[in-house]
């Protein structure tokens, strides 16, 4: 239920975010370019994932899970406060700040103690997550149907409002709930810093601000400071991060040589996912632009003329999570411990998450750029993407919290978020060649290079499967 309500009003802020930056002032919007507006909406994303960093260690090493969780809710809930106050661009940026750092602090945290209700041999893990993933979508699906109606028919500050308030009420019931359900463990955390360790952690936040006030104040002295530059050093940031992470596991005395086996069998898991989540998440800004500007929204029914807002396609994504959801847990459960292997389901994912940006080529190819196509196109695609998504989606929280080192567990948590993170990243910068002229070339591109790449992987399982060692 908490990430219910996280869900509910991150993706009711998503459905009407675009379009509040990119639409004319006297629309109510703030007249960013459609390029500018798409790469914000890339590197917001991101930005959300990139502090899942800053959240795991929090937890792991300072406040414990259950405290961290509670003071990243606060956070998200002021930034859709921010939003809901019309003082144009600066709130908008305030709001980026307070919810990017609110939900680092959350979400990792929150799929970390749903791994901890389940042994590494339990075979209903990947079910339970699929249920947690369930109460996601939920929150996920009411989200643009209310947000996106209220902020696009009658005004976007009313809809971001209406997000805050769906904050609120997820931190009063994960504060009550947390103390009657979750266990005292998750109050601790589970690798403390030890009084020999803290001037190395301070240091290291020194270094990290010392970059920080480096580059920014570079940029801020050359002249160069402006929303392209500062979205690029964040697309270099968010594919470098990740690595680091990795390098940093790897190379941990902490690390065991058997958890060290299972981080290089997760590396081609951890790859796979930044090319599926480079797709799915592209549905909130490429689709999002093509079902406002390409897609015919005037549907004739036999007694009445029906609207459909651009916002509701959102919709899409969750709605089909929750049809699909109750199928593939049974699923798994029936065939427990003689299911597909997680590399082998990661394969598959990859594959259909492909074929959901190649069938989005057959309208254009059929009715050109300039014509309006119907909107059973883009529920096609929808239909399709969310096939991978839980093939790989849930099954990578899964995997992620059996292959973690204990000493990074709340960390190994966020490198699976790193994976969207850098994903989103790459989309900053690759959405602005999204065009008319060339969304033929757009859409076969990165349909292409999933379904060949998800070939490649299926010819890696043995080897995958061999270096998880004894994980299944």
């Amino acid at each position: 239920m908490t990430e219910f309500w996280e869900r509910f009003s991150y993706y009711g802020m998503r459905a009407i975010l675009l379009f509040y930056m990119y639409f004319a002032a006297e629309k109510g919007g703030l007249g960013f370019s459609q390029g500018t507006a798409a790469s914000i909406m890339s590197i917001y994303g991101s930005l959300v994932y990139l502090t899942a960093v800053i959240g795991g260690f929090i937890a792991d090493r300072i406040l414990g899970s259950r405290k961290t969780v509670f003071w990243g809710g606060v956070l998200i809930m002021f930034g859709h406060i921010a939003l809901a106050v019309p003082y144009g661009a600066p709130t908008l940026f305030l709001s980026i700040g307070l919810i990017t750092i609110g939900t680092g602090l959350l979400k990792p945290n929150v799929s970390e103690m749903v791994g901890t209700l389940y042994s590494e041999t339990d075979s209903r893990r990947d079910a339970g997550f699929s249920i947690f993933v369930m109460g996601i979508n939920l929150g996920s699906l009411l989200a643009p149907a209310i947000v996106g109606t209220v902020g696009q028919n009658i005004n976007f500050h009313l809809g971001f409002s209406i997000a805050a308030v769906g904050m609120f009420f997820g931190l009063i019931q994960y504060y009550f709930g947390g103390r009657k359900h979750l266990s005292e463990a998750t109050l601790h955390p589970t690798d403390p810093i030890t009084p020999e360790e803290l001037p190395k952690v301070k240091r290291n936040i020194l270094i990290a601000v010392l970059i920080a006030v480096v580059v920014f104040g570079g940029l801020l002295i050359s002249g160069n400071m402006n929303v392209t530059n500062v979205v690029l050093v964040f697309s270099i940031l968010g594919v470098v991060l990740p690595i680091g992470y990795f390098v940093m596991m790897l190379s941990s005395h902490k690390t065991t040589k058997i958890e060290r086996s299972r981080l290089w069998a997760y590396i081609p898991l951890f790859v796979a996912s930044v090319l599926f989540w480079c797709i799915e998440e592209q549905g909130s800004v490429v689709l999002a632009l093509f079902a406002a500007n390409q897609t015919q929204l005037k549907v004739a029914l036999p007694f009445a003329q029906f609207n459909i807002l651009p916002s509701w396609f959102q919709m899409l994504n969750p709605a089909f999570i929750i049809l699909y959801t109750p199928f593939f847990a049974i699923l798994w459960t029936k065939w427990g411990k003689r299911q597909p292997s997680t590399p082998a389901k990661f394969a598959a994912g990859l594959i259909i998450a492909g074929l959901s940006f190649v069938v989005m080529v057959i309208p254009i190819l059929t009715h050109g750029t300039n014509a309006l196509v119907s909107p059973l196109w883009l529920v096609l695609s929808w239909l399709i993407v969310e096939v991978a998504e839980l093939l790989i989606s849930p099954i990578g929280l899964s995997a992620t919290t059996k292959l973690a080192p204990k000493a990074f567990q709340s960390q190994m948590m966020s490198i699976w978020f790193l994976s969207d993170a850098c994903a989103q990243a790459i989309n900053a910068q690759v959405v602005k060649f999204y065009t008319p002229g060339n969304e033929v070339m757009y859409f076969s591109i990165w349909g292409g290079v999933a379904v060949v790449l998800g070939i490649l992987l299926f010819m890696l399982v043995p080897r995958i499967k061999h270096l998880m060692q004894g994980v299944n």
